[in-house]
């Protein structure tokens, strides 16, 4: 098991980029530290086709800074299998956490390869509502090429605060976004991520809708053509339905 000590996480991404996992060494743990109460944000992309590797988070419950038994009776994992990226998102207090990156040998064959990107974002529920988005892009929810309307449903909570859509827009085509049968407060954040770092940088958000309560939010008109990630965001607990109601143009933006 290989031990990285990434010292304290904050809003800046840290990304650790060609990580690779091999048979006799199948593991590698990052550590960090959080001073305050934030969200925790874990992406893990570009895993090597073919394979297949699982994270998980686990707070360093009796502060012996070792992660040990004790710390694995609670925690969470990502395991979505093959390749697909991985990704968690949690509302914690203080403290030493362990994200614990595994190759699965069963989906996997000979050394498996990762991107991983770390941040702590302020805590959901708390103002300016901007802060507490994830930073971080993994592809959750694949929808490809929106050539119709699609509805997916979710719920975000303290264990998942952020769920991420990864769709495409061609030529002559738009989408309007709505969020809806919430039964607490969410918000949804249209990323364009420009430079394809996965990462969420200074004017790729797109737009935002913060309504507050079970209200409606809304994004409408969009209409150039490229790949976006729509996140949905926890302000407090809540079931949603996100729709995309997909709509052609009679030009063509980029």
């Amino acid at each position: 098991m290989a031990l990285f000590n990434l010292g304290t996480l904050g809003s800046t991404p840290v990304v650790r980029d060609n990580f690779s996992l091999t048979t006799t060494d199948p593991t590698d743990v990052f550590k960090f530290q959080i001073t305050s109460g934030k969200n925790i944000n874990l992406s893990m992309t570009d895993i090597s086709a073919g394979d297949d590797a699982d994270i998980r988070l686990f707070r360093d419950a009796n502060n012996n800074g070792v992660l040990d038994s004790f710390d694995r009776n609670v925690g969470l994992v990502s395991n979505r299998g093959s390749n697909q990226d991985e990704a968690i998102n949690f509302k914690t207090s203080s403290g030493t956490f362990f994200a614990e990156v595994s190759r699965f040998a069963s989906g996997s064959s000979g050394n498996v390869s990762y991107d991983l990107a770390l941040s702590a974002t302020q805590p959901s529920g708390t103002f300016p509502i901007s802060a507490s988005f994830s930073n971080l892009l993994p592809k959750e929810f694949v929808l490809g090429n929106l050539s119709a309307d699609v509805t997916r449903t979710g719920n975000v909570n303290n264990q998942n605060t952020t769920d991420v859509y990864n769709f495409s827009l061609g030529f002559f085509e738009g989408v309007n976004i709505k969020l809806d049968g919430l039964n607490g407060d969410a918000d949804i954040s249209l990323i364009r991520d420009s430079n394809n770092n996965r990462i969420v940088d200074a004017g790729e958000e797109v737009a935002r809708s913060t309504s507050g309560g079970t209200g409606s939010e809304l994004i409408s008109n969009t209409n150039l053509s490229g790949d976006y990630f729509l996140q949905v965001t926890q302000f407090s607990t809540s079931n949603y339905t996100v729709t995309f109601d997909h709509f052609t143009t009679p030009f063509a933006l980029v």
